[in-house]
């Protein structure tokens, strides 16, 4: 369980992270990630063991939310700490992470089934079967979630676009 932790935990945080917009619920979603998988590590029938930690965090969440939507309202915004590598200059930096802050207000503007679907596929590098498994829909459904998402960034960057003339 330990190599699994060291090797699988940034991914997991990431996702957490993107997820929730919160670094502090993100960590305390990890622990209950990785608590959940050591306790229910015998059902674990030998598939791949990252989508299978990103379902046991998906799972979390879920259970998050609703506990959350009983007590206050939760406002998401992603890829606020996105941190660009250290070598190009502080005004590439600062840039990259106007954009990445743009894009993370876009996708957050995103339905969550549609967010979900962007952040599994295209931040996780999941298939999309494994993305799918994940979300417990089927494969074509995925795709017209991902194929609806895309779309609606694309329209969101193009007003953006038009505004900026």
């Amino acid at each position: 369980m330990d190599e699994l932790y060291k090797q699988y935990m940034q991914d997991v945080h990431r996702y957490l992270l993107y997820l929730t917009g919160d670094h502090y619920a993100a960590e305390d979603l990890l622990q209950e990630t990785f608590y959940r998988a050591y306790l229910y590590l015998e059902s674990y029938d030998g598939e791949r063991v990252k989508p299978w930690l990103l379902r046991v965090a998906h799972n979390a969440f879920i259970d998050y939310k609703r506990k959350e939507k009983r007590s206050k309202p939760f406002a998401s915004i992603f890829f606020r700490n996105i941190r660009a590598p250290a070598k190009h200059s502080p005004e590439s930096v600062l840039l990259r992470r106007e954009e990445l802050g743009e894009l993370g207000l876009a996708v957050a503007s995103l339905p969550e089934n549609q967010r979900q679907a962007v952040l599994l596929y295209d931040y996780q590098g999941l298939s999309y079967q494994d993305a799918a498994d994940i979300m417990e829909i089927g494969l074509a459904n995925f795709k017209v979630l991902l194929f609806r998402a895309r779309q609606q960034l694309r329209k969101l960057r193009e007003r953006g676009e038009d505004d900026e003339r």
